[in-house]
């Protein structure tokens, strides 16, 4: 299996090699023309060409009955929590509450119910331009940004017992939110003015920092407003991901340093580095963030990319996927315990847990938001199995599903897990859970949601021209994009936070944007030396070789007498 493993890189880096530079890489200084005789390589040669047999990550193809079933079953926890006066849906079952993050996720629901055939476009276009005005017209926190709590009847703001108030404004609920108004109106172009109007409400200068942090709003006890630094490694640059689309600058939000690794089952499972006892705020680590970067945005990069569809461009959010992933897998061939962890809702107090793979130095540990440990409340997450076997085509994930498949009622929804205990399901109901379970089915069928349909001219980019009010609410600038470097990797000032030698899971490649990766599976794998996919932007090619910048992350295991073969980058 080695050998076939080093013989496909070594294929997949020849082919992507070939297929991205402007012409013919030079092999050598003494290369010899090929004869008039010879028969010419494939001038239709492409990036996709050469992993396009990969397709996208994980599993494709056409629902099966099964899998249409759970799709409409999914979609009837929709219909029952439907409020018809706002077009919110309740976040858990019966009551009239929800949030931006639930409410990303019942738009999860809607498109993904839509692409499947459940419901027409007449009733896709009533539920979105009802929500859509809904959204546009909430009562915003200090006339700020949008309260962490709404009211689904009313749309009224509420603090956490629904009564009316207001608590605060969630960064990550608004990145997740702003990933799927950003899904809206690329998909569906004719909504794109509705809602572009509804962040144009909104003042980010409290939300984005100038150095690209994420914060998010409480109210102290004296009800003055604190701004608080938001998320953790996975949940932070998820979100910071819905920023960075609508044209924000969140590089501090992207940036996965400070970095820290515990081995877990022989897997070094990455974890946040900031010390929760300094920051008041626990490093979980958990499987939904890398979840949805995976279903909704193909763990891509926030632009638009240019990469086939198994590539990465964000290489390191597929690689630590693929380990969060892996560990997940590992624990059951171990020990025989089904495991698929996420945060969930449960029955009864402390009503919600934070179901980790490691938070507060223990691998495993189930925390209850106050930082009880909880381990009866340890579940077989719906939506986290679903997920993963959408992602991840194995035995293993057959099996999740079967653990998972018929957890629910119809009309209802999915029940929001199993206790690993014994302890059987967890008889909740939820938006987020049934949500991000429809968009597992929809990405079995489409691949990653996010599509770039959207070609016209958009009313976020120049809305309030001619006046202060793009200033005043720190909206972006739209920003010329600069010249894909040729050699990034060798031009950076200091190595990436994950560098070519952290890459165990996943190929790494070595992009215009940065270090993508593809060929993930779930053994690490033999380390490449020297990887490179080449940005078709390259210029010509130069007369003499280049002499790269010293780069301890791109040329660590790269033989010295390799660099004059590169020409182009």
């Amino acid at each position: 299996m080695s050998d076939l493993r080093n013989m496909m890189t070594s294929s997949l880096a020849a082919a992507l090699s070939a297929a991205l530079c402007l012409t013919p890489m030079a092999q050598a200084q003494d290369a010899v023309p090929p004869s008039p005789t010879t028969a010419p390589a494939a001038a239709t040669a492409t990036p996709a060409d050469a992993v396009k047999a990969l397709g996208f990550f994980g599993r494709h193809g056409a629902l099966t009955a099964r899998e249409k079933a759970m799709a409409e079953t999914a979609w009837s926890y929709f219909i029952d929590t439907f409020q018809p006066e706002t077009g919110l849906v309740n976040a858990v079952g019966s009551y009239p509450s929800t949030t931006l993050w639930d409410t990303a996720s019942y738009i999860s629901a809607l498109v993904s119910a839509y692409e499947l055939g459940i419901i027409d476009k007449r009733e896709f276009d009533k539920r979105a331009t009802l929500l859509i005005k809904t959204l546009r017209n909430l009562d915003l926190f200090r006339g700020e940004a949008p309260n962490k709590v709404y009211n689904t009847k009313t749309a009224a703001k509420v603090d956490y017992a629904n009564k009316p108030g207001e608590v605060g404004s969630s960064a990550l609920d608004i990145g997740r939110l702003l990933v799927w108004l950003k899904i809206l109106k690329e998909r569906y172009p004719y909504l794109a003015n509705g809602v572009d109007n509804i962040p144009l409400r909104w003042n980010f200068c409290h939300l984005v920092e100038e150095d690209g942090r994420l914060f998010g709003s409480l109210v102290r006890k004296d009800k003055s407003t604190a701004y608080v630094q938001e998320g953790r490694l996975g949940y932070e640059e998820y979100a910071a991901k819905g920023f960075a689309l609508w044209g924000f600058d969140v590089a501090g939000a992207l940036d996965p340093a400070p970095l820290q690794y515990t081995p877990i089952y022989g897997i070094d499972v990455p974890y946040d580095g900031r010390d929760p006892r300094i920051f008041n705020t626990q490093n979980y680590v958990l499987t939904e963030s890398y979840l949805l970067d995976g279903l909704e945005l193909g763990w891509d990069l926030p632009k638009t990319d240019d990469q086939a569809p198994g590539v990465a461009s964000q290489g390191w959010r597929a690689e630590f996927a693929h380990r969060i992933f892996a560990v997940q897998e590992r624990r059951f061939e171990e020990t025989g315990i089904i495991t698929a962890r996420s945060e969930h809702q449960i029955d009864g107090a402390p009503y919600f847990v934070y179901d980790s793979i490691f938070a507060n130095g223990y691998p495993w540990n189930t925390l209850d938001p106050t930082g009880v440990y909880q381990p009866d409340r340890a579940a077989v997450a719906a939506k986290a199995a679903v997920g993963m076997w959408a992602l991840w085509d194995s035995p293993y994930t057959d099996l999740l599903l079967d653990t998972v498949a018929d957890l629910s009622t119809s009309p209802g929804g999915f029940y929001e897990g199993l206790y690993e205990n014994g302890n059987g399901f967890i008889p909740l109901q939820t938006a987020n859970n049934n949500g991000i379970i429809l968009a597992a089915l929809l990405y079995k069928v489409e691949g990653p949601i996010l599509q770039r349909l959207n070609g016209n001219t958009q009313y976020w980019d120049v809305a309030y021209q001619g006046s202060d009010a793009r200033k005043n609410k720190c909206l972006p600038k739209k920003v010329k994009p600069a010249p894909a470097c040729c050699n990034c990797a060798a031009e950076a000032d200091e190595p990436p936070a994950v560098t070519l030698q952290d890459f165990k899971f996943c190929t790494p490649v070595i992009t215009a944007e940065g270090i993508a990766a593809t060929q993930c599976g779930t053994e690490p794998k033999p380390a490449v030396a020297a990887p490179a996919l080449l940005p078709q932007s390259c210029p010509a090619a130069k007369s003499t070789p280049l002499t790269p910048k010293p780069n301890p992350a791109l040329h660590g295991s790269m033989p010295t007498a390799s660099l004059p073969r590169w020409a182009w980058c």
